[in-house]
């Protein structure tokens, strides 16, 4: 099983991006995904500095994946979006059908992203032929519905499980950080800068609720799967997501491959995570349960 870094969704100053991925090339990671996926407006860094970025991840061994962006609205988007399809020498994650389509024509194999809304076997297989090698589960999907996928999956074909991170539930063309502030999308101030790991919101009851991250909603909570980690080996999962927060990444990535690699044990891995995660953890939506639930263990896991 492989460990991966997904995508950076949020906005932060370029020399701390750069930054940070030079620390990421020294964690036990094996893919990390890069590029910006989330609001077109966000130009701390350009298409050539992510594939320089990758370059340099690659030369340290790390299999580089560039994603595309998700909510496509403009002529600009989608001239970054041939950029970003243009850069031939690395794995391209899509995150709409209009990268699927572009990647499609070239017979470029891609990684089918999370918001493709893969629910079935015939979208999968769909996918398939149109040159996906690597299939990121959706988010809401139970285990339940995966193991079922997982059986009619086509061969060759990788499994990869969103396994840690504030979910990113929804996108919109209106900005809602700018809103909070009463600021229009086009003169957001860029706002998203001061907020590196999204805008927490609660209800009028003070209960944490949602995150804003731009264009993005999250969840409040963080979607946390150390404890399943055993149960998505059984299933056949290739590979674990993990999300980045502006701190303590590189220890939770190691938190996760003692727990592939079997020398940490999901209690032991649980106690040492509590003080670096965001919020309170929820794994829910893998229980088929209400996606901001926490489940407790069952008896026996390892």
């Amino acid at each position: 099983m492989k460990l991966a870094l997904g995508p950076l969704q949020y906005y932060w100053p370029r020399q701390q991006v750069l930054d940070f991925y030079e620390a990421i090339a020294a964690t036990p990671v094996d893919i990390v995904y890069l590029g910006e996926t989330v609001c077109a407006r966000r130009h701390e860094l350009r298409v050539q500095d992510w594939a320089d970025i990758a370059q340099k991840l690659a030369a340290a061994g790390k299999q580089a994946v560039l994603g595309t962006q998700t909510l496509i609205e403009s002529e600009s988007d989608l001239k970054t979006l041939r950029r970003v399809v243009d850069e031939k020498d690395f794995l391209i994650e899509a995150n709409d059908m209009g990268a699927v389509r572009l990647l499609s024509a070239e017979k470029r194999a891609f990684v089918a992203g999370p918001f493709l809304n893969i629910f079935n076997a015939a979208t999968l297989n769909m996918m398939a032929r149109l040159g996906a090698t690597r299939w990121v589960m959706p988010l809401e999907m139970s285990a339940a519905v995966l193991t079922d996928l997982q059986a009619a999956r086509p061969a060759g074909l990788e499994t990869e499980v969103f396994a840690y991170g504030r979910m990113p539930l929804a996108f919109s063309a209106r900005c809602f950080t700018a809103r909070h502030f009463n600021l229009q999308k086009d003169d957001c101030q860029f706002k998203c800068l001061e907020f590196p790991d999204g805008l927490l919101i609660r209800t009028r009851e003070g209960e944490e609720f949602l995150t804003l991250n731009g264009i993005q909603t999250q969840s409040s909570k963080v979607y946390n799967l150390i404890g399943e980690v055993d149960a998505m080996r059984d299933m056949g999962v290739d590979i674990l997501r993990i999300s980045p927060q502006s701190q303590h990444t590189p220890a939770l990535l190691d938190l996760f491959r003692r727990r592939i690699d079997g020398t940490l044990e999901a209690e032991a891995a649980r106690s040492e995570m509590a003080d670096l995660g965001l919020a309170e953890p929820c794994n829910g939506f893998w229980h088929g349960k209400a996606g901001l639930e926490q489940i407790a263990a069952q008896a026996g896991a390892r």
